[in-house]
């Protein structure tokens, strides 16, 4: 049925390892046209093409040796490449916000797998919430957000990961880390051999999750806070006393799985705003510190 439901061009939203995904066939300029217009997404935000496996990848882009190998140790996996595209790739032009490289992913949760088999063709999915808003990590989440938009939500359970995959970019000699995410920085630069180039405050969008005001809760946030003005809530990290913790044990792989469920919960409090623990900005904690700043971000 949901295959069926993307095959003829409407949208299913659907569980990945890090967040649901709002998903369309990529190949159909009214489809994708439906995850802007669902979403409230501007057009110049390219999407990612979820793809069943490494082949469909290739087809899709000019794939390259270092693409190969970063695919291999990674997918399926939290971490998306962004390739220049394929003479014949066949993709919307609004899937890559009319750009000369594309973003694809290989998700690892099993029925995103299965789905993409399924339908047999890439399917374009940006988180499936509103745009700017907190992205889901359980199926109530995305029905909270855009029930009477789409056609169906297809409830894996909570994502395990909880943040967005990393994006690698692959277009140039250095490779570049446009957005942090389920694959750390540092794993990456060990396999690659060589350092990441930074994606730069105030360079244009060449990837999603770039925008300077991202994630956010309808109550204002507050960084690295350790206790709570009159009005807010806290959301804690490591050993102390708040409304809400990540992880009392100051693990990040549970911090960042944790994550979007928390704000969600504590946002719906109502708060006056939500103050948040400072977070350690290693491995994870990058993935986690990026999606705060976007959330506290002026809107």
């Amino acid at each position: 049925m949901a295959a069926q439901t993307l095959r003829e061009g409407g949208l299913v939203a659907f569980p990945t390892e890090t967040v649901y995904g709002l998903g369309g066939d990529a190949t159909n300029d009214l489809a994708v046209a439906r995850i802007f217009e669902a979403k409230g997404r501007p057009r110049f935000n390219p999407l990612i093409a979820h793809v069943a496996d490494i082949a469909a990848a290739r087809r899709l882009t000019k794939w390259s040796d270092r693409a190969e190998a970063v695919a291999q140790a990674f997918w399926p996996g939290p971490l998306t490449l962004v390739l220049p595209l394929a003479d014949a790739h066949g993709l919307s032009p609004l899937v890559t916000a009319e750009l000369p490289s594309v973003a694809v992913r290989l998700p690892a949760h099993p029925l995103a797998r299965a789905l993409l088999a399924a339908v047999g063709r890439p399917i374009a999915a940006p988180s499936a919430n509103p745009s700017g808003r907190i992205s889901p990590t359980t199926a109530s989440h995305v029905m909270a957000g855009l029930s009477g938009r789409i056609a169906a939500v297809l409830d894996g359970g909570p994502c395990s990961v909880g943040v967005e995959s990393t994006i690698l970019g692959l277009t140039e000699d250095q490779p570049a880390l446009l957005r942090p995410g389920g694959v750390p920085a540092e794993v990456l630069e060990t396999l690659l051999g060589q350092p990441l180039r930074r994606h730069a405050p105030g360079e244009a969008v060449s990837a999603p999750g770039q925008l300077a005001s991202h994630y956010a809760p309808g109550a204002r946030v507050r960084l690295n806070a350790h206790d709570c003005a009159p009005g807010e809530v806290l959301l804690g990290f490591g050993p102390m006393e708040c409304a809400l913790n990540l992880s009392p044990k100051g693990d990040l792989a549970e911090a960042a799985a944790a994550l979007f469920s928390a704000l969600h919960s504590l946002d719906a409090l109502n708060p006056a705003g939500i103050a948040i623990a400072p977070i350690p900005d290693v491995g994870l904690g990058r993935a986690i510190n990026d999606r705060l700043a976007r959330a506290a971000a002026p809107r």
